[in-house]
């Protein structure tokens, strides 16, 4: 018989299983966000705004760690190994997930170990030469270019990154062959083009911007499929007849696979209100970033076709990491 005293003490027992219930919603402790990169670059610099803005709006602490190493993979690893319970995320590049597969050994399977939440933000890539190059638009360049007895090389700010690979994408496109000298990094790239060691590069905007508006560097293009709000007087490659050459640094939102779904779309949902605030796009404005955020049911056929396209780069260029 259920008695007056045992419906008390169930409705009782209901009362404190709802604070409980409320605890344990993700997140409900401090939440690691593994950036593969050293600090100080610009995914590390965005990562640290998204968890600075995270943490204010969650009430809970999201802590930035940089693993670095391999060209990204080894952060990726250490978030592969992770518990699926959505306390250890990565913030991670196009550059790791899309393109090193196709140029590395990984010590993790890059589509069985980890799952996408979403893209958080794009840092649009342009096309630049020395103020001083003949060329002032892209059909000039090329035209130099096809030239037999050209001279023309490019900087290589490392093999296999996401600029290099870039790079190689617009000469394939534009049936160009064009030697590279190759430096340690963006910023020395930038630098031997302004000393005109060498006149053309292919540069993350956070990289180049100011030199473009101060005149030192003329833009050719931008690899974006729409004109970048950040420059919009620079057209991209598909306006000036080669449509093939989209090329974006993207910034993913990634996790352990086995994350329950739950967990992912509330990630994803405070992910979208972290980016999408006034504050942090005004902030990522200035490191030249533009909020992308998708969600995660977009993922796997975007991770498919950007991990397709940059396998055929890798092997139709014959590019090799040494």
């Amino acid at each position: 018989m259920i008695t007056r005293r045992s419906t008390l003490a169930a409705a009782g027992a209901l009362g404190l299983a709802r604070p409980a219930l409320a605890q344990d919603a993700w997140p409900s402790r401090p939440v690691t966000l593994v950036v593969p990169w050293a600090a100080g670059g610009s995914t590390d610099a965005v990562a640290r705004i998204f968890a600075q803005r995270l943490s204010q709006d969650t009430g809970r602490s999201f802590v930035v760690d940089n693993r670095t190493g391999a060209n990204g993979t080894i952060g990726f690893a250490s978030v592969a190994r992770a518990r699926p319970d959505g306390y250890t995320l990565l913030v991670s590049t196009v550059s790791t997930y899309a393109m090193a597969p196709w140029l590395y050994q990984l010590p993790y399977d890059n589509e069985r170990d980890l799952i996408g939440i979403g893209l958080l933000a794009a840092m649009p890539i342009i096309m630049v030469v020395n103020k001083d190059f003949p060329a002032r638009t892209l059909a000039e360049f090329v035209e130099l270019a096809r030239r037999p007895d050209h001279r023309i090389t490019y900087a290589n700010s490392g093999i296999g990154s996401s600029t290099h690979l870039a790079t190689e994408l617009f000469l394939q496109e534009a049936r160009l062959t064009i030697p590279d000298v190759g430096y340690r990094g963006g910023g020395p790239a930038v630098q031997g083009v302004i000393a005109n060691e060498t006149p053309m590069v292919f540069q993350a905007a956070s990289g180049i911007l100011p030199q473009i508006q101060a005149g030192t560097l003329r833009a050719l293009a931008v690899a974006s499929r729409e004109r970048s709000p950040l420059a919009p007087e620079i057209p991209t490659f598909a306006e000036q007849g080669f449509p093939g050459v989209v090329v974006e640094e993207h910034i993913a939102l990634q996790a352990p696979a086995g994350l329950p779904p739950e967990i992912i779309r509330r990630a994803n949902d405070v992910a979208r209100a972290a980016m999408e605030a006034q504050e942090t796009r005004q902030r990522l404005a200035a490191l030249a970033v533009v909020p992308m955020v998708t969600g995660p049911d977009s993922w796997p056929a975007y991770f498919a076709a950007e991990n397709a396209k940059w396998r055929d780069i890798v092997r139709a260029r014959n590019i090799r990491v040494q």
